[in-house]
């Protein structure tokens, strides 16, 4: 049976100790050391599960500890919350040891990149490729997403059958004496400057918080420190809030603590923006309301590169829409450039020695009627390739303190984030629009295909069925004596000839139309919403203009090449099959009738009429 409350107070730690249902702690007490690192073990018999194994210096006392529980062999999972070494050192000490083919490291992509390099035999499981979710033999493990707390891929395990959060980096102290279970409330005397030092921010902390507000905490397995159980969870959670981390950092020289604090505010702000939007107009919104606190900015335009080398323009005038402009500031010409090239071009270039440029990086661009403009750069991640430019628009020429150079220097980061997602979401509808447009286009005429056509039109017949999409005339055109063309001149001259007429049948239908190939030298039009007369007419203008046109294939003389077509309008309840066998009928009469001309079909059920 678990140790009560009052016995976990006095419990021997140089045994394990059960403190919560099948939860053990079979960690190790490090005498005078104020950083004390906690191992636990959750007993699923052979699906069993130890949490953070520890480092080298405690790993003989754990693994003594383990088998006071349970053999060694009965661990399947080794959960790594992150890759420090006080907590993963061990881990190639357990992989010399284990006996089983089916254990594995638990861990988030971001931390298995580094624990790869103690060299292990072991695999990775990760949470984020796994819902999240691990079962085991009679619960399941939840792992809630942490990030930041304390580096990008945090995260902390649940177990809802106990209620213990096997919490990481969170809810770790700096304790004076070694003191396993967390007494009172005076225990947050020793998290506060746990938290102050190691997290990031307050914000990233109060995000973390959040996340693991949602779930039914009885007891909090701290990682560091003292566990904290049931009586004093919402209290440290409560008190937690709002903390001031990493705000030292934050200094860089300047001691003055109301710049500092109105610093810290600003980019809390910030980064909340980033936790919370995904949208980008809404984080470039935010993000000017939170700038225009420090900084007499008018809107921010930002330009990025998108991967075929156009350039992505995301204007405040233009709600953010996202167009690629012919037209682009100056400072644009830098992207895709080193960055070196930035700092040279503002030291060297003549017609830029009115621009001050900063030692953060970005430069102020005087302009006409005491308005100015800062123009950032933003590289890649471990690159110093331009790939974006956030350019800050003034009404008034500001006064750059070293402050507000900080701010800008501060807001580089975020920005970069915010724009590479945006890039990435933009790229990825590119891509989806390229690889619809190649599943729907011909690849040689880049008209429609049949199997669009048949999509399209299925759905359109069946609105007008309840009289709620015009009507629709089927026109088939065939090349006249199309097999001479490549048995004389080839196949390539041939696939020529139908790019060009395909591009005559483009030009020459309407936006609502639907040009088709409809095989070999065929194709198709489908005319929506015009009366029969009106496919007679486009019949007409594509029967001249293809017999006008002077075929380019690669030879002196241009090929003159003719066309027949045949064309039908749709009767009632007629299905497409239908309507295009009648528009076939009637271009078999006209080929019959000498070619180099247009038929039309009478109405369903009708002999074609010339």
């Amino acid at each position: 049976m678990p140790t009560s409350l009052e016995a976990l107070c006095h419990a021997d730690t140089h045994h394990a100790i059960e403190i919560a249902d099948r939860v053990w702690w079979v960690g190790h007490v490090i005498p005078n050391d104020h950083f004390q690192c906690h191992v636990y073990l959750l007993e699923q018999g052979e699906q069993s599960v130890l949490f953070d194994p520890g480092s080298r210096l405690t790993f003989a006392h754990t693994l003594r500890k383990i088998e006071e529980v349970m053999p060694l062999s009965a661990i399947r999972w080794f959960v790594c919350h992150h890759q420090d070494p006080d907590i993963a050192a061990a881990l190639p000490m357990i992989d010399r040891l284990n006996t089983r083919r089916d254990a594995a490291v638990v861990t988030h992509w971001r931390a298995k990149a580094l624990l790869k390099h103690y060299g292990l035999e072991l695999p990775f499981w990760l949470v984020d490729e796994h819902e999240w979710r691990l079962e085991l033999e009679d619960r399941a493990l939840e792992f809630i997403f942490t990030p930041y707390a304390h580096f990008p891929g945090a995260f902390c395990s649940f177990d809802r059958a106990s209620g213990v959060l096997f919490s990481s980096d969170l809810f770790g102290g700096f304790t004076e004496q070694p003191q396993l279970i967390a007494r009172d409330e005076s225990h947050f005397d020793a998290v506060r400057p746990f938290h102050e030092h190691y997290m990031p921010s307050s914000d990233i902390l109060d995000y973390a918080l959040n996340q693991i507000e949602q779930y039914p905490v009885e007891m909090i397995a701290a990682q560091h420190g003292s566990i904290i159980p049931q009586p004093l969870v919402g209290f440290i959670i409560d008190k937690l809030r709002h903390l001031d981390c990493g705000l030292y950092l934050l200094g860089q020289g300047d001691t003055d603590i109301q710049r500092l604090s109105q610093l810290n505010r600003t980019l809390r702000d910030i980064t909340e923006t980033m936790l919370l939007y995904r949208d980008f107009r809404d984080i470039a919104t935010r993000l000017l309301e939170v700038i225009q606190r420090s900084l007499p900015v008018s809107h921010i335009d930002y330009y990025a590169a998108l991967p075929d080398e156009q350039i992505l323009s995301l204007k405040a005038k233009a709600r953010f829409v996202g167009l690629v402009e012919p037209s682009l500031p100056n400072a644009c010409r830098f992207i895709g450039q080193d960055l070196s090239e930035w700092y040279r071009a503002h030291t060297e270039e003549p017609a830029l020695a009115n621009h001050r440029l900063y030692a953060e990086g970005f430069c102020l661009q005087p302009e006409r009627d005491d308005g100015a403009s800062i123009a950032v750069p933003l590289t890649a991640n471990q690159s110093e390739r331009v790939e974006a430019m956030a350019i800050l628009i003034f009404d008034t020429r500001p006064l750059i303190t070293s402050s507000t150079a900080q701010l800008i220097a501060q807001m580089i980061e975020p920005l970069k984030i915010a724009l590479e997602r945006e890039v990435i979401y933009r790229s990825i509808d590119l891509e989806r629009e390229r690889a619809y447009q190649r599943s729907i286009r011909d690849p040689l005429t880049k008209l429609f295909t049949r199997f669009y056509m048949q999509d399209v039109m299925s759905r359109h017949l069946a609105l007008q069925e309840r009289e709620m999409a015009p009507s629709v005339s089927a026109l088939l055109i065939d090349l006249d004596y199309f097999k001479q063309i490549n048995d004389t001149h080839g196949h390539g001259a041939g696939d020529r000839v139908l790019q060009q007429v395909a591009e005559l049948i483009q030009a020459q239908c309407r936006g609502v139309d639907v040009p088709v190939r409809f095989g070999g030298e065929e194709f198709l039009v489908l005319v929506i919403g015009q009366p029969l007369a009106g496919a007679v007419e486009l019949a007409k203008r594509l029967n001249a203009v293809i017999a006008a046109h002077a075929f380019e294939i690669g030879r002196d003389q241009p090929l003159r090449v003719t066309a027949s077509l045949g064309i039908a309008q749709r009767g009632a309840k007629e299905d497409i099959d239908s309507l295009i066998h009648r528009a076939d009928l009637a271009l078999y009469e006209a080929k019959r009738a000498g070619r180099n001309r247009y038929q039309v079909a009478d109405a369903e059920g009708d002999e074609p009429r010339v």
